[in-house]
């Protein structure tokens, strides 16, 4: 319990507070560009990063990539658009990401 903790904070933070800044901060001219960096490099490589440290210790750290992908959905339907259905898309993708990557370095640990 004590490795998810961080890591459900770090999930919130990326996931719900980068979108909810974005949305307060940034003009509605460059909105769409910082919304861009979010969905298609952060929130990717976050998704990624999650599922690597899971990889260590995939038995115990299995849910861990499902968090960034729950947290995103929840982010986007709050601060850009409620009900929208194209960011279920991208959640899904976000957590086969983080699977994806974990499963990669769990065979890469493997191997002797």
């Amino acid at each position: 319990m004590k490795k998810l903790v961080p890591w459900l904070f770090a999930s919130a933070a990326v996931m719900l507070m980068l979108p909810a800044l974005a949305v307060r901060f940034v003009n509605a001219d460059s909105g769409m560009a910082v919304c861009l960096a979010l969905f298609f490099l952060a929130d990717p490589l976050f998704s990624a990063c999650i599922g690597v440290y899971a990889g260590r210790d995939p038995q115990r750290l299995w849910s861990l990539p499902i968090f960034p992908a729950v947290f995103f959905l929840l982010g986007a339907w709050l601060f850009l658009d409620a009900g929208e259905t194209a960011f279920l898309f991208y959640a899904a993708a976000y957590a086969l990401l983080g699977y994806a990557a974990m499963l990669i370095s769990w065979f890469i640990r493997k191997k002797p």
